[in-house]
C-alpha cells in the first residue's frame, strides 16, 4: 500500500478538474497547504479567478495554475496536461472531480442527456486517459481519485442521466484500480470517493445556509485523507443525517433486486415498503 505521505507532500503536483469551487476547492486548499503545485480546471472563469487568488495566498502564485476547460472535451484535457507537464514537469495527484446535475427523464432531450454523461463520465474517463500514462511512465507513486456518488449505487428513482452517469464512473474506476495493480512497475493506484449530502453548488439549489444534514467540502475532503490514508479504495462518506450502517443497508438491498428478483428498485415500490424498512431496522 501507498503511503500518501509520499504523494501529497511539497513539490508534488495535484490536478484537479471542477476545482474552482465545492469538493474540488476543499482538496485544492488541502494540497496547497501541504506544499504541493496545483492546477485546477474548471469551467466557469470568474470563480477559477478567485480560487486561483485564494490558493496563491496559501502556496504562493508559482505554485498555481487555473486553466479554464471543458472536460468533456478530450482535446481540452490534453491541452491542459501540456500546460500542466510544461510548468511543473509531471502530475502525481489527478482528481477527476467535475460534475453536474441538471435535471432530465428517460425521455430528456438527447442534448441533456449527451451534456451529463459527457462532463460526468466522459470527463473521469478522458482525464484519466490523457494524464495516466505518462503518470504512469514517471515512476513516482500517485492516486487518481474519481468523484462518484451514491446516486451511481442505489440509483435512486428521479435524474436517471446523472445515474447512469456515476453508476459509469463506479465501473470505471474499478476497472481502473483492477488493471493498475496488476501493471507490473505502477505505482498508481485510483480509488472512488462517493460524497454524501454536501453543501455546494451542485447540491444548494436556492439555499443560503447549510442544512443541518449536510457536511461540508472541508469535512468531505478531510475523510477522503483520511481513507486514503488507510488504503480504502471506496471512499463511502457519511454526512449528519445518513450514518454508513444505513448507506450499507441501502446498497445491500439495492444489489438484492437482482439476486430476489425482485422489481428494479424495490426500494421505492409500494408492495415492498415495509420489506425495505425490516430490512434496514434489522428486523
Amino acid at each position: 500500500m501507498t503511503n500518501i505521505q509520499d504523494i501529497i507532500k511539497p513539490s508534488n503536483v495535484a490536478v484537479i478538474t471542477g476545482g474552482a469551487s465545492g469538493i474540488g476547492l476543499a482538496a485544492a486548499r488541502r494540497f496547497a497547504e501541504a506544499g504541493m503545485c496545483i492546477a485546477i480546471a474548471d469551467r466557469n472563469v470568474d470563480r477559477l479567478g478567485e480560487a486561483r487568488a485564494e490558493l496563491e495566498a496559501i502556496a504562493g502564485e508559482e505554485n498555481i495554475m487555473a486553466v479554464e476547460t471543458d472536460v468533456s472535451g478530450k482535446e481540452q484535457l490534453e491541452a491542459l496536461e501540456r500546460a500542466v507537464l510544461q510548468r511543473f514537469g509531471r502530475v502525481h495527484v489527478l482528481m477527476n472531480n467535475a460534475g453536474i446535475q441538471p435535471e432530465t427523464s428517460i425521455f430528456s432531450a438527447e442534448a441533456n442527456w449527451n451534456h451529463i454523461l459527457g462532463v460526468n463520465l466522459m470527463g473521469v474517463i478522458n482525464g484519466t486517459q490523457t494524464f495516466g500514462p505518462n503518470m504512469l511512465a514517471h515512476g513516482e507513486p500517485g492516486l487518481i481519485i474519481n468523484t462518484g456518488s451514491k446516486q451511481g449505487i442505489t440509483t435512486p428513482p428521479g435524474n436517471p442521466a446523472y445515474n447512469v452517469s456515476k453508476a459509469g464512473v463506479k465501473v470505471f474506476t474499478e476497472a481502473l484500480q483492477h488493471e493498475l495493480r496488476n501493471t507490473e512497475g505502477a505505482k498508481i493506484s485510483a480509488h472512488l470517493l462517493i460524497p454524501g449530502f454536501v453543501f455546494t453548488g451542485l447540491t444548494k439549489g436556492a439555499r443560503t445556509e447549510k442544512p443541518d444534514a449536510a457536511w461540508t467540502s472541508a469535512q468531505t475532503v478531510d475523510f477522503m485523507l483520511d481513507s486514503l490514508a488507510r488504503g480504502d479504495f471506496y471512499i463511502l462518506c457519511p454526512d449528519n443525517d445518513v450514518p454508513r450502517a444505513l448507506d450499507e443497508r441501502r446498497m445491500a438491498w439495492a444489489i438484492g433486486d437482482v439476486i430476489e428478483n425482485r422489481p428494479p428498485l424495490s426500494r421505492w415500490h409500494k408492495d415492498y415498503a415495509e420489506a425495505f424498512r425490516a430490512f434496514v431496522e434489522g428486523e
